[in-house]
């Protein structure tokens, strides 16, 4: 027979959203599917394809593990994954599963995982006719008093038979006979009983015998039959019969009612007297089997109560026939019915059935992710049926109902494997009945690890202190450093970088254990050649993606006494010799020994002490000084030669010390002498090498000077051709850029010495074609803008620089705002100290006048000494300009003179021979204006 499978709801075709969505999951699980089969069908019988009536994938279908899932114990039905076709697995016997119950459906639940679920399935076992009706005796016998009237019907055994519907049981037929007739009755259960009806009475004295056959016919297709032989035996009359109270007794009972409960009692009488009036009570023939393993009845009284144990899952009701017949001769019967109602209690626990687990789950998996599918049933009743399941509190866990008695568990809040990477779940299933029963099954989830935690250290930074001279290989750190994640995520790489500008410190100086973070040197270390090394540490997991931590490593070197002291003065492998006149008084300072250790600490204090010399008594060493005295009074008797031997220590263990060896010569020369000559009679050689210098240096000066001032006699010329054509042109030519310098270097010519060192710049614009001289220690003229003369009488300004010429305060400057930070001034006058604000002079007549100032001291200077003409300070001005013109009028513009495109600096030979400081333009121009009040 071909399976026919029908659909209850709408099956969705489309997408599988998966476990992790719950909507999708319960759209799927409501769809039913209904196959209808026969049963006794043979093993691998086809069903139904599944596959086409669910919308599934059949090329996905060994991969997502289909399977049925059923509340038996037997697997009645499989899938077969390659064709998607549900076949019969085990044999069906529809009477085994469902009795006499008129409808046989067998539940399923088809299960796929990737993503996760659930459909259901009912196939409805339909019966064949492959049961005989059977009776439960093999012959009955009626006792029948011949007294009995007509229309008198007596109840006859029930044939039984397993098969339901048209098959069961229809009918009832009795053998040809005169005297009765067969009556078909039908019970409230629908199941068909026989009487026999008395329609001619019986006469005991002409047959007392009465043979007939009762056969009992299903419905099937050939029909099947049983018969039973009835003995009818004729009895002779008793007048009256028993007579019940009342034809149906109705009862309730709980089915936990223990054995001997008393149910219900029965009531019959009868009229006779004697052995004619007393009742017995029995059980009639029309009960179904088990009836009589189940109750007790008493004879004389009547009452039924519980023999066996009751099952309100397996019968609500009970109907039992009982009879009376009193102990007459003939006796007759009377018959009443007994409806025993079993009241269901709470006597079964829930069982849970885990039907499928997703474990591991990933530690970052969403919230509401699907753990397990649970099936949870009750064979209770009503609220005694009605299950709830829980988790315990405080887990990250909770249940969810997609089904009637189907059970979702899904994750509630995120997990952590850290913290736990384990769990175990107590899930319990409790019903709602009185006492309440449940059920405990365990669900153990493993949570798999991700890599989220970096690696850990107890600390961000080490700090090591290592002494020199430490041999190599030897561990100086072991780095604590761990991974809370998982072995295969917490595998440790460690590596050594360079924070800093230094670099090669790794493969040099250190190298770190790559497994375990042991931080070794490759060579010893030494204190004097560096100190302290700055490391980074840098940590890898193993895990995708890589996660590192940074731990900084600082290495201190701390010093070892494995340097001696070394000798200074007097300097090794050179002879040095002290003079010491004789007469000289006790305390006299002699010399000094120097010397200096190269380690730190005490290590390096030095401490000094006389180790030998010809005359103990008469030198004294500082023991921290190094300071050689006479301890007493240089006297005749004295040796003319003393050779000192000083013994220098310093303050390590172990002690280190090294010697320093003094010869002092005691002589007769007086102290003035030995100033004159303080080697001693220098040799005549060195004394010849010294004039040749000395004539060297006079002849280079006299030229180079000499090719000065023929330059700068060149240059007034040139420049004063130029300033006539000046005059001419228009006011606002005199405010425009310098133009290109010219610059003359006189000492890189060879003409001049270098403590003569003068450069001349002329500028192409200038007005006076005066040169610019300019040595350094001197403030430059950009760097200040108060080195001028405008704080000079006009009187005398114009003296200088001729009558037409106006002060520079009468005219306005261009720009005032043309400035220059300390770091934009170009040349080595930008270093000097001065005003920060410093400006170009305020307009180029300015500068020209001091060109012509400064030409005139280097034309003096030419005809003078050293002193560059005049008197110390005057710069030779004085003999010009009166003896009340001095240095202090002008500012000193020999130290740096900035010329556009030039930055050379002048040597001042003059100012280091003096010894004095060249002062600032902003003194010189104080004392300027002091002098003008005056």
């Amino acid at each position: 027979m071909v399976a026919e499978a029908r659909s209850s709801g709408l099956v969705s075709p489309g997408r599988t959203v998966g476990v992790l969505l719950l909507l999708a999951a319960l759209t799927k699980a409501s769809t039913i599917i209904h196959y209808e089969i026969l049963e006794e069908r043979e093993k691998g019988f086809p069903v139904g394809n599944v596959v086409t009536d669910l919308g599934l994938d059949l090329g996905s279908l060994s991969a997502r593990r289909l399977r049925v899932v059923s509340g038996a114990s037997r697997r009645f039905f499989e899938v077969n994954w390659e064709t998607g076709e549900m076949f019969v697995n085990d044999r069906l016997d529809r009477e085994e599963l469902c009795g006499t119950m008129p409808s046989c459906t067998v539940t399923l639940e088809l299960v796929v995982e990737n993503p996760l679920e659930l459909f259901s399935a009912e196939v409805v076992v339909q019966d064949i006719n492959d049961n005989n009706p059977s009776f439960p005796t093999g012959e009955m016998k009626l006792e029948i008093s011949e007294a009995m009237a007509p229309g008198t019907r007596f109840p006859l055994e029930s044939a039984h038979d397993p098969d339901v519907g048209s098959n069961s049981l229809q009918t009832y037929e009795l053998s040809h006979n005169e005297y009765f007739a067969l009556r078909v009755q039908t019970r409230e259960d629908g199941t068909k009983y026989a009487e026999l009806v008395l329609e001619r009475a019986l006469d005991w004295e002409r047959e007392p015998n009465v043979q007939l056959v009762l056969t009992a016919v299903d419905g099937g297709t050939p029909p099947r039959s049983a018969s039973l032989p009835i003995r009818i035996i004729v009895l002779d009359a008793n007048d009256n019969a028993p007579a019940f109270n009342q034809s149906l007794y109705r009862a309730r009972v709980r089915e936990d009612a223990p054995p001997g409960t008393r149910v219900a009692q029965v009531l019959a009488t009868d009229l006779d007297e004697g052995l004619n009036g007393e009742i017995v009570y029995s059980f009639g023939s029309h009960n179904r089997a088990g009836v009589r393993e189940l109750f007790a009845l008493d004879l004389v009284t009547g009452v039924l109560t519980i023999k066996g144990r009751l099952d309100f899952e397996d019968t609500k009701l009970y109907e039992i026939y009982i009879q009376a017949k009193d102990k007459g001769a003939n006796p007759e019967g009377a018959h009443c019915k007994v409806l025993v109602e079993v009241v269901d209690v709470n006597d079964n626990a829930p069982e849970i059935t885990v039907t499928s687990v997703y474990s591991p789950v990933p530690e970052d998996a969403p919230l509401g992710t699907v753990i397990a599918l649970l099936s949870v049933t009750d064979l209770d009743a009503g609220e005694n049926g009605q299950v709830t399941c829980e988790v315990p509190p405080g887990l990250p866990f909770s249940l969810t109902s997609s089904l009637k008695n189907y059970f979702t568990l899904k994750t509630s809040a995120a997990l952590d494997r850290e913290t736990r990477p384990e769990y175990n779940l107590s899930i319990t299933a409790r019903d709602s009945g009185t006492p309440s029963l449940s059920a405990l099954t365990t669900v153990r989830v493993q949570v798999s690890d991700i890599n989220d935690n970096p690696p850990q250290s107890s600390q961000s930074s080490y700090d090591v202190y290592v002494e020199e001279n430490n041999p190599p290989g030897v561990p100086i750190l072991n780095l604590s450093v761990w991974d809370p994640d998982a072995p295969h995520n917490a595998r440790l790489s460690f590596f050594l970088l360079e924070p800093g500008a230094e670099t090669g410190l790794v493969g040099r100086y250190f190298t770190i254990n790559r497994d375990n973070g042991v931080l070794t040197t490759l060579v010893p270390l030494d204190y004097e050649g560096q100190r302290e090394f700055q490391l980074m540490a840098h940590i890898n997991d193993g895990g995708t993606p890589v996660l590192a931590t940074n731990i900084s490593v600082n290495v201190f070197v701390t010093d070892r006494n494995d340097n001696a002291p070394q000798v200074l003065y007097p300097r090794p492998g050179q002879s040095s010799v002290e003079m010491l006149p004789r007469g000289t008084a006790a305390g006299h300072v002699v010399s000094r020994v120097v010397g200096w250790d190269a380690d730190a600490g005490h290590n390096a204090w030095l401490s000094y002490s006389l180790l030998g010399a010809p005359n103990q008594s008469l030198f004294a060493v500082g023991l921290h000084t190094g300071q050689i005295s006479t301890a007493r009074p240089v006297q005749d008797t004295d040796s003319p030669r003393q050779i000192l031997t000083v013994l220098i220590s310093d303050n390590g263990e172990p002690l280190l010390s090294t010697t320093a060896t003094l010869t002092v010569s005691v002589t007769e020369e007086t102290p003035e002498a030995r100033a004159e000559f303080p080697s001693g009679s220098a040799p005549r050689e060195q004394n010849k090498n010294l004039t040749f210098y000395l004539l060297l240096s006079l002849i280079l000066v006299s030229v180079g000077f000499a090719v000065t001032v023929l330059g700068v006699i060149i240059f007034k010329v040139y420049k004063w051709k130029r300033s006539r054509d000046l005059y001419r042109a228009p006011v606002s030519s005199l405010y425009r850029t310098p133009g290109p310098s010219l610059h003359a270097d006189a000492v890189r010519g060879g003409l001049m010495p270098p403590h003569l060192y003068h450069q001349v710049y002329l500028t192409t614009d200038s007005r006076r074609s005066d040169p610019l001289l300019k040595k350094p220690g001197a403030a430059s003229p950009l760097a200040s803008r108060q080195n001028t003369l405008r704080s000079c009488d006009p009187v005398f300004y114009r003296q200088v620089l001729g009558a037409e010429s106006a002060p520079p305060g009468q005219q306005a400057p261009p720009n005032t705002d043309w400035r220059f930070s300390q770091a934009q001034r170009p040349g080595t006058s930008g270093s000097q100290n001065g005003d920060e604000t410093g400006t170009w002079p305020n307009n180029q007549f300015d500068t020209e006048m001091l060109q012509a100032m400064i030409l005139a001291s280097a034309s003096e200077a030419a005809d003078g000494s050293s002193t560059l003409g005049g008197g110390a300070g005057t710069m030779g001005l004085s003999a010009r300009y009166g003896p009340q013109f001095t240095l202090q009028h002008v500012p000193d513009y020999r130290q740096n003179v900035y010329i556009p495109g030039s930055n050379a600096t002048l040597t001042n030979a003059a100012g280091k021979r003096d010894g004095k400081t060249p002062a600032g333009g902003n003194g010189n121009k104080k004392k300027s204006g002091k002098k003008e009040k005056k």
